[in-house]
């Protein structure tokens, strides 16, 4: 988890070099970032409300029987989904929003830390609990959020509303990141 964050302010940097030499607002230049849960499962959802996956349905085959991700579809059956590991990004359709892979391939770190009773505490204001973990700090608040389930897991990883949890120290196969940046919308004067 720990490279991921990283791999983001590099990234920031990197679009901030670029775009200073093209003499580009610092205002138009927002900083990467993992998203948060919350925004993870937006993203996801693909602007669909009460969905199962973010293609939406229940399912997890099309009309004609097809996969609609790379995950393992029954126990021990890894290749039914035309992928052993992981597949090339746009081997699966995209969800409403453009984005692929948002269930499937690999499952996602969020800055997001794991807590089994966050809902309890969160709110539709701060829908999230993030916290960096030191190394001093016991194993269980080390612990951060994964969604979109992956090659290995089964369809109920997949699901919109399933959440799992890594150690912040671990790095696993199966686990992947995106990164996200804010979107700063357009003039309100701007009809296009």
């Amino acid at each position: 988890w720990r490279q991921a964050p990283a791999f983001t302010v590099w990234r920031t940097h990197l679009y901030e070099t670029e775009s200073s030499k093209r003499g580009m607002s610092r205002l138009s230049r927002l900083p990467y970032a993992l998203p948060s849960e919350a925004e993870f499962e937006y993203a996801a959802r693909g602007g669909r409300v009460g969905t199962d996956y973010p293609w939406g349905g229940p399912y997890i085959r099309n009309a004609k029987g097809c996969l609609m991700a790379n995950f393992k579809p029954g126990r021990g059956n890894y290749i039914d989904d035309g992928g052993t590991f992981t597949v090339a990004v746009n081997s699966y359709f995209p969800n409403d929003f453009g984005l692929y892979n948002m269930a499937g391939n690999v499952a996602e770190w969020t800055s997001s830390a794991f807590d089994p009773s966050a809902s309890s505490f969160v709110n539709d204001l701060n829908p999230t609990f993030n916290y960096e973990a030191k190394a001093s700090d016991p194993e269980v608040m080390k612990r951060k959020v994964i969604r979109g389930g992956s090659w290995k897991d089964i369809g109920y990883f997949l699901q919109n509303s399933s959440r799992s949890f890594e150690y912040q120290d671990t790095a696993k196969s199966y686990i992947g990141f995106r990164c996200v940046t804010a979107f700063p919308g357009r003039d309100i004067k701007d009809r296009r």
